[in-house]
């Protein structure tokens, strides 16, 4: 036979009352009903829990022991219960996100910070992935949302537009450059370039820019984080294409100008799979975030 918690909570009731009657009518049940819960623990127990007086009653040692571990079992089985439904609400639990190299910049933090203070009772478990490597996960369940290349549709996902983006050019301080000539003006200067094995898609995207400017970047160094690349930039080691949003980190020495070329556009996609539509969490952060509005492109251009 096993103590319940209305079991615990008669004896607390006991404890700070010390007298059946007053017991009773906080916990809105008769006498001899609490005194059934009573004599129930003692025989789990094998041994008194209250010596009974005339007018009041008294804890023993064991009765003591029990009651003061017993505030701290109802406590923490009420808290449970309350997280638990928050979590219910998708209020509460830990979010998986799985992100590229576009998004943490302007995009991704805010979300999370937003999210964060609304929902302090949410964990979240960030993952610096690439597309293919975020599609895998979605599908596999490792993640519960992506931040990914938008691509061509995946009957197994689904997909919002959050984020329109565009590469820029990414000069020190001593670099050339010419408005008219674009991404011409630069084309004999060495390139820094975030490694094929960091992000693939990223990387063909910039030598598919340079290839619609007429020529083939000079690769000197190549790096895994785009901070690393904006530093050697500044350097003058080289000349970088980045995100536009990079320019939110706001490097002193390292200018940025835009590109017309029309493939140095891409979008951004928040994506989730199909069944998440049913989980409570992922589908209010699926709503916290916005959809693509240029907000962020604004921002960008404000920091150069």
């Amino acid at each position: 036979m096993d103590i319940e918690l209305t079991d615990l909570q008669a004896l607390l009731a006991l404890s700070d009352t010390l007298h059946f009657g007053r017991a009773a009518d906080r916990l809105h049940v008769s006498q001899p009903a609490l005194s059934k819960r009573i004599q129930r623990m003692e025989a789990r127990i094998g041994g008194p829990l209250l010596v009974r007086g005339y007018r009041d009653v008294q804890l023993t040692e064991a009765g003591r022991l029990l009651a003061g571990r017993s505030r701290h079992l109802i406590d923490e089985a009420s808290a449970t219960v309350a997280l638990t439904e928050r979590a219910a609400r998708g209020e509460a639990g830990l979010l998986r996100i799985g992100f590229g190299v576009a998004s943490i910049f302007g995009l991704l933090p805010e979300v999370v910070l937003r999210f964060r203070r609304a929902h302090p009772d949410v964990q979240f478990h960030l993952r610096d992935m690439s597309t293919p490597d975020q599609i895998d996960a979605l599908v596999s369940g490792e993640i519960d949302v992506g931040f990914i290349r938008h691509r061509r549709a995946d009957s197994r996902l689904r997909t919002r537009l959050v984020l329109d983006e565009r590469l820029v050019a990414a000069l020190g301080p001593h670099t050339r450059w010419s408005a008219r000539g674009g991404l011409r003006s630069v084309a004999a200067e060495p390139f820094v370039i975030i490694s094929r094995e960091r992000s693939a898609s990223f990387y063909d995207h910039v030598l598919s820019v340079c290839a619609a400017a007429g020529f083939a970047p000079r690769i000197v160094q190549e790096a895994a984080e785009l901070f690393t690349v904006i530093s050697l930039v500044r350097a003058g080691l080289g000349v970088a294409l980045v995100p536009r949003s990079t320019a939110l980190m706001r490097l002193p020495g390292v200018r940025f100008h835009e590109l017309q070329l029309p493939e140095a556009a891409w979008n951004i996609a928040l994506a989730w799979h199909r069944d998440s539509d049913r989980v409570p969490l992922v589908r209010r952060f699926i709503e916290a975030v916005p959809p693509a509005s240029g907000k962020h492109n604004r921002a960008a251009r404000t920091a150069r």
